[in-house]
């Protein structure tokens, strides 16, 4: 075995190290603003439903709406995370 051999070894398990770290960073990050976001939301929408019961229908509606779009962006992350990974 070259030099040439194992510096290019070492140089393609660096790369491999650095999509690895950049994935997870991706992942945590990405996920981490939606995490905060629907328990911004929920905590919301109990306080409206406390100070309001009557609407507790359309606000537990309204909510559900809200936490999917907010899940769909943490599922984008992931799938950005996983196409850093492995493209």
């Amino acid at each position: 075995m070259t030099e040439l051999d194992i510096a290019l070894q070492v140089a393609t398990l660096n790369s491999e190290a650095m999509k690895a770290v950049a994935m997870a960073l991706a992942a945590g990050v990405g996920v981490l603003g939606p995490g905060i976001g629907i328990g911004m939301l929920v905590a919301r929408a109990l306080e409206a439903i406390g100070r309001n019961p009557e609407a507790a229908g359309k606000i537990q509606a309204t909510m559900f709406i809200g936490i999917a779009f907010v899940e769909a962006l943490a599922i984008f992350a992931l799938v950005v995370a996983f196409v850093i990974k492995f493209a």
